[in-house]
């Protein structure tokens, strides 16, 4: 069976794209073809997770992921009638990853992700040494344990030899690249998620180089996605003989162009197991939110909005903890009530709008006749709280946005909590159902290059919800009362 978003290979149009999608819970891939179509059958996931640790550890082996994405590409590449259609391979990754590396391109450290946060107390250190506003109208980026400099510093304390031997510093993509074809390709965006690139020259800037104690020579240099690199393939997969690859973009990026947000009037919601709201503009966002970020993807374009740590994570830990109904449907689509515990759920750290590291979830108004599913029902309201904060600040720098497209794995699998959201956002939410939208986005940005002229397939969509009126005043109150508990306990 093949669904409107599928294609066989027979009816495929070429050139083929082989795209791949590294994010935290899996690494996917397949082969898309020339209209932006899966095509059936050649698809594959390996599933994954990180290792998390009280002390705000959040890491993973790259090894492990480099071994991964050759098992997607052993899976996907190895039908005959593909002979050496496939014309180029191209890759995001979860954003913010910082790999050491020695000069022989192995391994010092493993992955640290986005949400690992052990550099709390340098972001407190640098926000005493440094203007962080300055800092933030250069890069696009806050200081925040998510970035490069406050991680550099800690592990210069933590583990100077592994820092003193360090050659180069790579994200997991580049790391992943440099194993298969021997070259670190870093897209334009991916460097500026280490918080180190100026979003108006594509520069690096030499204060927070200065800060993070590296010198330029030790970051990949940012490329766009019109420079891909020329055939390279190992002969391990003689179907990418003739493919180019391309730099390795975030998936932030890739999501917004597979979720059909493609300029300044579709605002993104994301919604796997971390979440972000962002709106894709032609050069940097004047006036720049302090709440947000405003990175730079490509010579033309950046991407403003604001990430929030725990979506898909929040709702996962519910059900894994909490004895929760086997369907939740109802919950989601009940009326909201007083009764409701409030929820700030900040489960790894704030990152948007705020930027408190540091930070834990609270649970208020949970009293001893508070029902498993009760608190689940606060708990998705507290995710739709967070996302609605990111929003408040969005507007001022896109004012002309006119549609909320939310894609993911969260929307997804509970789609009823897109109501929610809508009544929390007090503007319509439209579901968009294609399954891998950001892994549709890195093969689409490719097709730019290699097929620019064929025309691409639509997204699918499913409902749109619109906000109810007596429900939105209910959560404006709701929003007063979260943003004075965030005042109390988390900004502290």
């Amino acid at each position: 069976m093949t669904s409107t978003d599928d294609v066989t290979l027979d009816a495929a149009l070429d050139p083929l794209v082989l795209a791949l999608d590294i994010g935290s819970t899996a690494t996917r891939g397949g082969v898309h073809d020339a209209s932006g179509r899966r095509v059936h059958g050649l698809q594959h996931k390996v599933p994954h997770a990180f290792t998390v640790a009280p002390d705000g550890t959040s890491v993973i082996d790259p090894d492990q992921v480099t071994a991964e994405v050759e098992q997607v590409l052993d899976a996907v590449t190895g039908d005959p009638r593909l002979g050496t259609r496939i014309a180029g391979v191209a890759m995001d990754t979860f954003a913010a990853s910082l790999i050491g590396v020695d000069a022989a391109g192995r391994a010092l450290t493993p992955c640290l992700t986005y949400a690992d946060s052990r550099s709390a107390g340098e972001v407190t250190a640098l926000r005493a040494e440094l203007d962080e506003h300055a800092v933030q109208q250069r890069t696009g980026t806050r200081l925040h344990t998510s970035y490069h400099a406050p991680r550099l510093r800690w592990l210069a304390t933590a583990q100077p030899g592994v820092v003193a031997g360090a050659a180069k510093w790579w994200s997991l993509g580049e790391y992943v690249w440099a194993r298969l074809i021997g070259q670190p390709l870093a897209g334009t965006s991916t460097v500026a998620w280490t918080g180190l690139l100026d979003r108006r020259t594509g520069e690096l800037d030499a204060e927070l180089l200065t800060a993070a104690g590296i010198g330029a020579e030790q970051l990949s240099p940012p490329r766009d996605m019109s420079e891909p690199a020329p055939a390279a393939a190992p002969a391990r997969w003689p179907a990418l003989a003739r493919a180019a690859w391309f730099p390795v973009i975030t998936d932030g990026f890739a999501s917004n162009i597979g979720s059909g947000a493609t300029d300044a009037t579709v605002l993104t919601a994301a919604t796997a197991t971390s979440g972000a709201l962002r709106v894709l503009l032609d050069g940097p966002a004047d006036p720049l939110p302090f709440g947000l970020w405003n990175y730079r993807v490509g010579a033309g374009q950046t991407l403003l909005g604001g990430a929030i740590n725990d979506v898909g994570r929040a709702v996962s830990w519910a059900q894994n903890t909490l004895r929760l109904s086997p369907e939740l449907a109802d919950v989601l689509t009940a009326p909201p009530s007083e009764a409701t515990p409030l929820v700030l759920p900040y489960l790894t750290g704030e990152r948007a709008p705020g930027w408190v590291g540091g930070a834990r979830a609270v649970f208020g108004g949970v009293s001893a006749a508070t029902e498993a599913d009760t608190l689940f029902r606060g708990i998705v309201e507290g995710v739709a709280i967070t996302y609605a904060r990111v929003a408040d600040e969005l507007h001022p720098a896109a004012p002309g946005i006119v549609e909320v497209a939310a894609a993911g794995r969260v929307s997804n699998d509970q789609p009823e909590w897109l109501q929610v959201l809508a009544d929390v956002l007090g503007r319509p939410v439209t579901h968009v159902t294609r399954r891998r939208a950001t892994q549709r986005g890195t093969a689409l940005l490719a097709l730019g290059v290699l097929a620019p002229d064929v025309p691409r397939a639509a997204r699918t969509t499913g409902a749109t919800y619109e906000p109810r009126p007596a429900h939105v005043e209910h959560y404006a109150q709701r929003r007063a009362r979260f943003a004075e508990v965030y005042d109390a306990l988390v900004r502290g």
